[in-house]
C-alpha cells in the first residue's frame, strides 16, 4: 500500500504542475493544526517572485479529490489538509487486508546489521544490552518491510587474550580443553583474569603465551581444539540470554576474517594506501589529526606482523561487499568507537571496497539513579544476565499483588514477557544517541510511554473481543473525532516504518505505539463499542488497532499478554 503522504504528494504534484508549470515533489508533513500540511508553495513563490498565498490558492484550485474534505491556506503560504472520514475509513478497510499494515512496497535489499559483539570468555553485561536490543529491532524493521538481512554477531574470538588463556588453561585446567571436565562461563574469567596477571608478571609465561598465539594462528590443530572449547563455553552462555531476549544472531567472530588479513593489507598496500611508520605499516587519511596536529595513523600491520581490529574491520567490509553483496552494512557500537568507525568507512571508500551503504549506528551508555554507570554495589559491571532475572522478578511481584489467583507456572510466564519486555521498550524508548537512566521502577509503571502501558492497550482490546465473541468483519465507518483521530494515526503506520528505516532511530516507533494506545483509549473512553448500533464497525477498528499495535511491538522485540 501506499502511505497517505505518499498519496497527497502525488495529488499535490499534480495539482502544482497544473498550478505554475513545475514538476517537484512536493513536502507533505503531518501538521497540529491539520492532517497533513503541503509546504511548497512559499519556496516556489520566492521562486517565481509572487505572493504565496495567491499561489497556494492556485495549487488548492487543482487539488480536487474525494480523499480530501477540506483545504484551507496557513500563515503566509501553508496548505492544510483535512482528509475526508470516508476516505480513512476505505483506507483502513484495506489495511485490515495488508499483511504489513499499511507499510510500503520497497525493492528487497541484502542488509546486514552487526551488532551485540561481546568478547569471548567475558560475560555479556549491561554494556551489551543497548547493541543486543537497539541491532534486534532494526533488522526485525527490515525483515518486517521485506529485505534480506543477515544479523551478525562479530564477537570477539581471536588475538593474544587467547594465547594466555589456552597457555594458563593448558597448565591449570587441561581437563576442560579435553572435553572431560564442564566449565562454565564465569570460570573461564576467573581463568582469564588469572592469565592476564601471569602474562603481565611472568616473562616465561608470557614468551609462552606469545608462542600458543603464533601456534593458533598457524593452524595447529591442538591449539584450534582448545580455542573451540574456550569458545563454545561462552557461546553457551551467549545462547541462554539471547534466549531470554528472543534475539537471534549468526556468529561470525573476528576470526571468521583472519584468512582475508594478508590479502587486504596487500590490496590496500597496492593501492598506495600504506605507509610504514615505526615498522608498523599505516594508513594516513585526511581530515583525522591527533590532538598534536600531526596525522593520525590507522595501523593495519602491527611492527611485529601482528594484526589489529582495523585489519580486521577493513576485511570485513571488503567481504561484505564483494561476498555478501551487501546493499547496506549497519554495525550496532557504543559512541566511543565513533572515531574506530569514521576511519574504517573513510579507507574503505579510498580503497574502493565502499561506496555508500555503512552506516554505523552509536549509542549513550546506561546510566544508574545516582548518574554514574550502572554498576552492581560492589563496583562491578551489572551482568546482564542478572539484570534481565531482576526485571522478572520484580513483574512476578506485580502480577502477584495484580493477580493473586494466577496459576505460579503462569504468572511466572507473563512475568518473562513483561520483565523484558519493560527493558526492552525503556531502551528503545528513549533517542539512542543519548546516555539514559535505568530505573526498574519506572520501566514497570503501567501509566506513561512504558511497555506494560501499550500492553494494556492490547489486553484491552483482547477484552473486548472476548465479550463480544462474535466474527470480525472488515468493516469501518469513522464518524466521531476520537475515531477520526484514532484511525487516522493507525493509517500512518507505514510512514512511521519508512522513518525509522531510514533515520535508523527506534524512538520513532515507540513514539508512535505510545500515541496509538492513547488515542485508543481516548476512543474506548468516548465510543462505547458493545451493544452499540456501530459495534460490528468499532470492534473492527478495535482489532485493526490490536493488529498494528501487536505489529509494531514485534518489531521492537516485544511480546504481547491477553491479561494484566
Amino acid at each position: 500500500m501506499q502511505t497517505l503522504q505518499k498519496k497527497l504528494q502525488d495529488l499535490a504534484a499534480k495539482a502544482i504542475l497544473a498550478a505554475c508549470g513545475e514538476s517537484i515533489i512536493p513536502e507533505i508533513t503531518t501538521s497540529s493544526h491539520a492532517h497533513y500540511q503541503c509546504n511548497d508553495a512559499l519556496k516556489l513563490a520566492k521562486a517565481a517572485k509572487c505572493n504565496p498565498r495567491e499561489l497556494a490558492q492556485k495549487i488548492i484550485d487543482h487539488l480536487d479529490s474525494e480523499a480530501i474534505e477540506k483545504l484551507e491556506i496557513a500563515g503566509p503560504g501553508f496548505i492544510n489538509i483535512i482528509l475526508s472520514p470516508g476516505f480513512l475509513s476505505e483506507e483502513l478497510i484495506k489495511q485490515m487486508g495488508d499483511p504489513r499494515f499499511g507499510a510500503p512496497e520497497i525493492k528487497s535489499q541484502r542488509i546486514i546489521v552487526e551488532f551485540s559483539s561481546p568478547n569471548i570468555a567475558k560475560e555479556l553485561h549491561v554494556g551489551h544490552l543497548r547493541s543486543t536490543i537497539i541491532g534486534d529491532a532494526l533488522a526485525r524493521l527490515f525483515e518486517f518491510l521485506g529485505h534480506d538481512v543477515l544479523r551478525l554477531n562479530h564477537v570477539g574470538d581471536w588475538g593474544t587474550q587467547f594465547g594466555m588463556l589456552i597457555c594458563y588453561m593448558k597448565e591449570n585446567a587441561s581437563d576442560v580443553l579435553s572435553g572431560t571436565r564442564n566449565a562454565e562461563l564465569f570460570q573461564l574469567m576467573e581463568w582469564y583474569k588469572a592469565s592476564k596477571k601471569r602474562f603481565d608478571e611472568d616473562p616465561d609465561f608470557k614468551s609462552r603465551a606469545q608462542k600458543e598465539v603464533v601456534a593458533l594462528q598457524g593452524g595447529d590443530l591442538e591449539s584450534i581444539s582448545a580455542w573451540e572449547a574456550i569458545c563454545d563455553i561462552s557461546r553457551q552462555a551467549f545462547e541462554e540470554i539471547y534466549g531470554l531476549l528472543d534475539v537471534k544472531l549468526t556468529m561470525r567472530g573476528e576470526s571468521f576474517y583472519n584468512p582475508y588479513l594478508a590479502d587486504t593489507v596487500s590490496d590496500l598496500k597496492s593501492k598506495g594506501m600504506v605507509t610504514v611508520s615505526d615498522g608498523a605499516k599505516c594508513i594516513f587519511l585526511d581530515g583525522f589529526k591527533g590532538q598534536d596536529g600531526n596525522p593520525f595513523p590507522m595501523i593495519i600491520q602491527k611492527s611485529d606482523g601482528g594484526f589489529n581490529y582495523s585489519t580486521t574491520d577493513m576485511a570485513a567490509m571488503k567481504h561484505r561487499v564483494h561476498e555478501e553483496k551487501a546493499d547496506r552494512i549497519i554495525v550496532v557500537t557504543d559512541n566511543g568507537q565513533k572515531l574506530h568507525f569514521q576511519m574504517i568507512e573513510a579507507a574503505a571508500k579510498k580503497a574502493g571496497f565502499l561506496k555508500d551503504q555503512f552506516e554505523h549506528v552509536t549509542f549513550g551508555v546506561v546510566l544508574s539513579a545516582s548518574g554514574k554507570k550502572f554498576k552492581t554495589r560492589e563496583g562491578e559491571t551489572e551482568k546482564l544476565i542478572d539484570l534481565l532475572n531482576t526485571a522478572v522478578q520484580k513483574a512476578e511481584e506485580i502480577f502477584q499483588e495484580r493477580l493473586p489467583d494466577l496459576d505460579s507456572d503462569e504468572r511466572h510466564q507473563m512475568a518473562k514477557i513483561l520483565g523484558i519486555d519493560a527493558v526492552k521498550y525503556a531502551d528503545l524508548s528513549c533517542l539512542r544517541t543519548k546516555d539514559y537512566t535505568f530505573s526498574y521502577d519506572r520501566m514497570l509503571k503501567f501509566e506513561g510511554n512504558t511497555a506494560a502501558f501499550l500492553l494494556y492497550a492490547y489486553v484491552r482490546i483482547q477484552g473486548i473481543k472476548r465479550r463480544i465473541n462474535k466474527d470480525i468483519t472488515p468493516k469501518i465507518a469513522l464518524k466521531h473525532p476520537s475515531e477520526i483521530s484514532l484511525g487516522l494515526h493507525i493509517r500512518r503506520f507505514g510512514e512511521t516504518l519508512e522513518t525509522m528505516s531510514r533515520e535508523l532511530l527506534p524512538n520513532r516507533l515507540t513514539d508512535y505505539l505510545y500515541e496509538l494506545s492513547e488515542k485508543f483509549h481516548a476512543f474506548f473512553r468516548d465510543c462505547h463499542v458493545e451493544g452499540t448500533p456501530e459495534e460490528s464497525e468499532r470492534l473492527a477498528l478495535s482489532e485493526l488497532t490490536g493488529q498494528v499495535l501487536s505489529a509494531g511491538l514485534n518489531i521492537l522485540g516485544l511480546k504481547t499478554l491477553d491479561k494484566m
